[in-house]
């Protein structure tokens, strides 16, 4: 459980973080408050724990003082009574007093060793909870040289927090060689998570998910991982130079490697008029950078990374129409010669994929060109005629306009 002190700055990172949001809604007041709040509680727990440990260091203290009081009073009558010499006495009283600072220093620590043992105790609680996700004791090889090819063989899945409620129902796909292939649908119709499931952040619960024939759940992780390079819609930047985050995925790589997948990106345009260059800090998440120069970023991390298959999860959603279109240049470049799977909302942007599977609540409902499901899946048909603003057919016929920009 959170701790008072945890939470409140928890609270304050967030507020730093999103200072924006927080000021474009005015909304520093209630944030102020609600800080105020948790620092008080935290400042509460902070003076029961001194208080305690001010009682334990006092009565200490005070044992002490009457031990010795004590061995004096006692000492004392030997000396007179002879005995016990003074020297002996006064020996022993040194000797007392030694012993009774270390009680007292150990008393003082006290408190932090019971703290320590708390903190420790949920740390080993962590360490000792067996991962959902791990390698199998022989995990399966891949095979060299990857193919790049990608299955899913009547999968369905629920999340851990929606056990009634699929995710998935028995989807089953597959994608060869360098092909490209869109995947569209409602909101919550199962898209993001096929991308989840394929870098194995979690297994279903039947059916199988196949990267190069081999079922990923026989595989180690962090092999399958590495034939997948990821674009997302918000892509990340690291507070790190710019050389450290295109090497991201690929820590080895040289200098001209680096500079390479930045033309290849269509980044080293801006990424020169920055004030250091390659070796510019970029700052947290990346917010020295426009949102197309964050994404062309993102897209020359997944060039250098070399991995014969490409995820793309709304990777223009975000964007004004110049960064669309050099960041649709670059994944462009990007695609060429990979397996590529796109998510995709604007329909814009995929009506040249080889292939589209329409998804709806969990279901693969229709697959086939755009041309063929602007004809046949009336879902499709709905979509294309809200988005290009036109008749059935007429979304039909746009096809061999949009092509070539998509």
């Amino acid at each position: 459980m959170p701790t008072p002190a945890h939470t409140s700055t928890k609270r304050v990172d967030e507020a730093i973080h999103e200072i924006r949001t927080v000021q474009a809604y005015a909304h520093e007041p209630q944030d102020m408050q609600a800080y105020a709040q948790r620092v008080e509680a935290a400042f509460a727990v902070g003076v029961r724990r001194i208080r305690q440990r001010g009682v334990l260091i006092a009565a200490v203290i005070f044992l002490v003082f009457v031990a010795v009081g004590i061995i004096l009073w006692i000492g004392g009558h030997d000396v007179l009574s002879g005995r016990l010499s003074a020297g002996q006495l006064s020996a022993f009283v040194f000797y007392a007093v030694i012993v009774a600072t270390s009680v007292g220093a150990v008393s003082e620590v006290a408190g932090e060793l019971q703290r320590a043992a708390g903190a420790t105790e949920r740390l080993l609680e962590m360490l000792d909870t067996p991962p959902d996700i791990a390698a199998p004791p022989s995990p399966a090889p891949l095979p060299e040289p990857p193919r790049g090819t990608v299955a899913l063989d009547a999968v369905t899945f629920f999340y851990p927090s929606r056990p009634k409620d699929p995710a998935l129902s028995g989807i089953s796909f597959s994608v060869r060689t360098g092909e490209r292939v869109a995947l569209v649908g409602p909101s919550g119709a199962g898209k993001t998570t096929v991308f989840q499931l394929l870098l194995r952040f979690y297994d279903p619960q039947s059916g199988r998910v196949l990267i190069d024939g081999v079922d990923v759940r026989n595989a180690d992780p962090r092999s399958v991982r590495r034939r997948i390079a990821v674009v997302p819609q918000e892509p990340v930047i690291f507070a790190a130079s710019v050389w450290d985050n295109v090497r991201y995925g690929r820590p080895d790589a040289s200098e001209e490697e680096v500079r390479a997948a930045c033309d290849a990106a269509y980044a080293t345009e801006f990424l020169s008029r920055l004030p250091q260059g390659f070796d510019t800090e970029l700052g947290e998440r990346g917010v020295k950078l426009s949102g197309g120069q964050r994404q062309r970023i993102a897209i020359a991390r997944a060039v250098l990374a070399r991995r014969p298959i490409l995820l793309l999860d709304e990777a223009t959603s975000a964007l004004d129409a110049e960064s669309e279109r050099m960041v649709q240049l670059a994944l462009d470049r990007l695609m060429q010669g990979r397996t590529t799977l796109i998510i995709a909302h604007r329909l814009a942007t995929v009506v040249g994929a080889n292939r589209i599977i329409v998804l709806d609540g969990g279901v693969a409902v229709a697959e086939g060109t755009h041309a063929t499901l602007v004809s046949d899946d009336p879902l499709y048909r709905r979509l294309a005629s809200l988005q290009f603003g036109l008749t059935d057919g007429e979304a039909g016929g746009r096809r061999q306009a949009l092509a070539p920009h998509a």
